[in-house]
């Protein structure tokens, strides 16, 4: 399993190979790795920069983005000077989270949960080695780019992903560490594998994780497991401010609330 998580997100994507696999059409795929190169970007992109992050050459970069721009899936930016994710990948998403059953059936509930918790509550869906925002609802003190679905986090040293990582087996959890990057986010950040299985387990055996500022600083956040026939596959979160909260009051709030919202969630699934 090869990690998300890339020192310099600039780099081409890593498909999976498709070696011998003869139903995979590697057309496809080169349009997958063309609009993957926004991954991390911080504005539009050139064709030449867009050929670099997908790993393809400039003329086959040229001929797919030509057909994404006439489809609708790339766009030239309002100055003309590079290119955009067009607005017809929003359909799609938009089709990725009314159909998914995990989070039909949880934003009922969190919706109840953020009026009683009334801070930020979060559902990520697991995909295999990291977590996906799937639902935000914020707090008064979030930025905008921290209200938007789709942002990815790792598993390692976030409370959604150690409370995922609670419902694996200890193989398991030592399999994921060893192909993940594990780098520090902050001073407090914990990148040993030893000691993070150790948090690990003890949210295992607490029902539900908490992280202090090892991902954010200034946050404390609690994470529990959402099952489905007994396999993780999503996590609640719930964050706060360590200048609100001490992490023993946060806890002691926040525990029981999310752990009824999952069990509620389970049921339903």
């Amino acid at each position: 399993m090869k990690s998300t998580l890339r020192a310099d997100p600039s780099e081409a994507i890593a498909f999976p190979s498709a070696e011998g696999d003869s139903l995979f059409v590697r057309s496809a795929a080169r349009a997958m790795q063309v609009l993957s190169a926004f991954h991390h970007c911080n504005g539009p992109l050139s064709l030449t920069e867009i050929a670099r992050r997908a790993g393809l050459d400039r003329s086959a970069s040229q001929r797919l983005v030509h057909t994404l721009m006439k489809l609708g899936y790339i766009r030239r930016s309002l100055d003309d000077r590079g290119y955009l994710p067009g607005l017809r990948l929003l359909d799609h998403t938009l089709d990725v989270l009314r159909l998914d059953p995990v989070v039909q059936r949880a934003t009922p509930v969190l919706l109840e949960l953020r009026k009683t918790i009334r801070e930020r509550v979060d559902l990520s869906l697991f995909d295999g080695h990291r977590l996906i925002y799937a639902l935000r609802m914020q707090s008064k003190r979030e930025t905008f780019f921290a209200t938007l679905v789709g942002h990815s986090v790792p598993l390692f040293c976030t409370a959604g992903g150690r409370a995922v990582l609670s419902a694996l087996t200890d193989e398991e959890v030592r399999g994921l560490l060893s192909h993940a990057e594990l780098p520090a986010y902050t001073p407090q950040t914990l990148t040993e594998p030893d000691t993070i299985l150790a948090r690990v387990r003890a949210a295992r055996h607490d029902g539900h994780a908490v992280v202090v500022d090892e991902f954010v600083r200034g946050e404390v956040a609690l994470g529990v497991p959402v099952r489905c026939d007994g396999v993780p596959v999503a996590a609640i979160h719930i964050g706060a401010s360590t200048h609100e909260w001490t992490p023993e009051d946060f806890t002691r709030t926040a525990a029981p609330v999310a752990m009824e919202a999952a069990r509620e969630i389970m049921r339903s699934l």
